[in-house]
């Protein structure tokens, strides 16, 4: 059931959650062709997880959000913290562009925000994924079982 939704079996986290943070990545790397969406990065809010599938027009919004009750505490804190990173990256970033800043000043400067956050919302998805429980390249026998075994340990 889990997996049919999108939301990872193993750490009960859904990767479209992260939409959130790819759109206004998105508009960061066009301000330097598009510095009118500058407003639109403006209107931009964190929204912790709960609160965007409350929002969110995700088919599966409910069960996700009811999965991250019984989301692995691990992956939770973990993805969490990579939040908290990226959240004070454009906060930062939010506060800049709202000073008058000159169109070549706001190009510099989303491509300079999405540079940092592109690698933090790929450890949010291998948090998600699981990736940080059991590395996706394990390829020996041992390992796959592992996984199994800890899928099924946690009653998915």
């Amino acid at each position: 059931m889990l997996a049919r939704a999108n939301i990872n079996p193993l750490t009960r986290l859904a990767t479209d959650y992260l939409n959130h943070y790819n759109e206004v990545i998105m508009l960061l790397e066009m301000l330097e062709s598009c510095p009118e969406f500058t407003e639109d990065i403006l209107g931009w809010e964190p929204r912790g997880y709960v609160e965007y599938f409350a929002r969110s027009t995700f088919k599966d919004r409910e069960l996700a959000r009811a999965a991250w009750d019984f989301a692995d505490p691990a992956s939770r804190s973990e993805l969490e913290a990579v939040i908290d990173h990226m959240n004070a990256i454009l906060a930062a970033t939010l506060d800049a562009l709202r000073h008058d800043l000159s169109p070549t000043a706001c190009a510099k400067l989303g491509t300079e925000a999405s540079g940092w956050l592109k690698p933090l919302v790929a450890k949010a998805g291998s948090v998600i994924n699981g990736e940080h429980i059991m590395p996706a390249t394990t390829s020996d026998e041992t390992g796959r079982q592992a996984m199994v075994d800890a899928v099924f340990e946690r009653g998915a």
